[in-house]
């Protein structure tokens, strides 16, 4: 396993700045989202908002991505580049929104229905977004990463969705993914001890139907084999004295 960086006050508060970049943007996106819009607007807004406050879209150009955000819905799990189709009543809608200001990054995502969803789907996004909640609730000084992981893949998998195994969640700071990988399964007690400077990013991916996926033409979109709807939620956290620091929230959240 790779170093895995301690961070300092100095560089927390670095990455707390982009955080809320991070979080400014998805209230933003969040009030457009209803039928008909599309999300190559989303990405529009995302990327004029970031440059408004000084900072820079963090996935815009990494690795090639042509966007400021990824924009995935329904059966697309991650990566989706934004598109001019609008978007329809029902749809699914995952956005990850990533900002890097004064050399330090923020990373953060959500999933939410287009206008109305049915019971199983709302529960479905309401399961996802508790995974992110529990998985959180292990950060804390001397426990296990494993402990994040086994808490996720509990809780998903009682409630009788599947985990995408192939992607999870990662440490952040002076690069956008930095060690170490964080499974969102696996047993707990087990490997790295966490610390206080830790900060990593918390990432459950869920799937309706069954885990198998499949790599778009692309290089970049994935959907899920059987086509049924996914959905993802992320925070960047820090580990402080008391636990975790949710940096990708408003203060008087946490």
């Amino acid at each position: 396993m790779r170093l895995i960086s301690i961070k300092s006050t100095d560089q927390i508060d670095r990455i707390r700045d982009s955080c809320k970049i991070v979080y400014l943007v998805q209230e933003k996106l969040k009030k457009l989202v209803e039928p008909g819009i599309c999300t190559l607007e989303l990405d529009e807004v995302a990327e004029s908002t970031i440059r408004a406050e000084g900072a820079s879209p963090a996935f815009k150009g990494y690795n090639g991505f042509p966007a400021s955000i990824c924009a995935s819905n329904n059966e697309y799990i991650v990566h989706g580049f934004p598109c001019s189709k609008p978007l329809c009543e029902g749809d699914l809608l995952s956005i990850d929104v990533g900002v890097k200001m004064n050399g330090y990054f923020g990373d953060g995502a959500f999933t939410l229905s287009v206008g109305t969803t049915n019971q199983d789907e709302q529960r479905f996004i309401d399961t996802t977004q508790h995974c992110l909640t529990l998985g959180i609730d292990q950060m804390k000084p001397d426990g296990y990463l494993s402990n994040i992981s086994h808490a996720i893949q509990e809780h998903a998998e009682t409630s009788g969705f599947s985990i995408i195994r192939e992607y999870g969640g990662h440490g952040i700071g002076k690069q956008l993914h930095e060690s170490p990988h964080i499974n969102n399964y696996g047993v707990a007690e087990k490997g790295l001890r966490l610390k206080v400077g830790h900060v990593f990013c918390i990432e459950p991916i869920l799937s309706m139907g069954k885990p198998e996926i499949i790599h778009s033409n692309d290089g970049w979109n994935v959907y899920t084999k059987d086509r049924q709807p996914t959905a993802h939620f992320e925070h960047t956290v820090a580990i402080n004295e008391n636990g975790p620091e949710i940096l990708t929230l408003a203060k008087n959240q946490n």
